[in-house]
């Protein structure tokens, strides 16, 4: 048994098919075949129960795929960690960030590694904070710069510190301009422009104050959230940090007082996947931010 037969059995599993996964392996299906035979007269035992269109995976072809599955991943870690060693500390880190991280890459802490590690490349992908854990979970970026809430179960995490959500409005909606805080309360009867990342959390603080939010606009950008704003068409829903993202010279902004309403930039990262050194490097600067 090796690692390539590791890797052609796996395929077959996810393929259901030895055809179709021929095919994807880029080889002909009976050599295909015949490295099945051979791994399972090794282990002297059926992988595959073999249908006329489909082949089912046995208990013990179970068994063996979970294994394989760990066998490849430590493979593929151990050969990333040699080149990395031979590498040294170079090459590109891809990261993802959320557009309402701010000035975040900008930070004491990131430009101290830039410094630290000048050879180093970016590649950012940007998006909201469910797209770049879609993007974690299949490989595509290896640390992501979110916002909380969100599921962090599967995921390794370093919290920057609590920030509050405010409320950013031109003149015409400022209904007391003096103040620089409010209460969610304030808020009934306005019209409302959110950031569809904090759809539930808005609806569900505002009904827990007895009344229903009136949303005006919701979209899928802080920055476009504070654009609207900024041209006078409602009132901002947004955190603290992301208020200077867009123009916002004709807003008066304005605090929640609201524990509820409050997010946490957050960096993450896979629970029991290889990370790079590039990457542990980063994730250590950003925690001394």
């Amino acid at each position: 048994m090796d690692i390539r037969q590791l890797k052609y059995f796996l395929t077959i599993t996810e393929e259901g098919q030895i055809t179709a996964a021929a095919k994807k392996l880029k080889m002909a299906q009976p050599p295909l075949s015949q490295q099945m035979k051979l791994l399972e007269n090794e282990l002297g035992i059926t992988l595959f129960e073999r249908g006329p269109r489909q082949i089912q995976v046995t208990d013990a072809g179970k068994i063996l795929a979970n294994r394989a599955r760990q066998i490849l991943e430590l493979s593929d870690s151990t050969v990333k960690e040699i080149d990395d060693f031979k590498r040294g500390c170079k090459g590109t880190l891809t990261i993802g960030t959320v557009s309402s991280s701010g000035n975040i890459l900008l930070n004491k802490g990131i430009e101290k590694f830039h410094k630290e590690y000048s050879d180093i490349n970016f590649e950012i992908h940007e998006g909201n904070t469910y797209a770049l854990i879609d993007l974690l979970t299949k490989g595509i970026i290896e640390v992501g710069i979110v916002r909380t809430p969100f599921n962090n179960k599967r995921f390794n995490c370093s919290y920057a510190k609590q920030e509050p959500m405010v409320a950013a409005m031109t003149a015409t909606y400022d209904w007391d301009v003096a103040k620089k805080e409010i209460t969610v309360d304030e808020l009934k009867n306005r019209p409302l422009i959110i950031y569809r990342r904090f759809n539930k959390l808005i609806y569900e603080v505002c009904e827990s104050y007895s009344f229903k939010p009136t949303v005006y606009c919701k979209n899928d950008d802080a920055r476009t959230t504070i654009l609207w704003a900024n041209a006078g068409h409602g009132i901002a829903i947004v955190p603290y940090s992301a208020i200077t993202l867009a123009a916002h010279n004709n807003l008066h902004v304005k605090i929640i007082k609201e524990e509820k309403l409050s997010t946490r930039i957050t960096l993450i990262w896979m629970k029991n996947r290889y990370l790079s050194l590039l990457a542990k490097n980063f994730i250590d600067y950003f925690n001394i931010q």
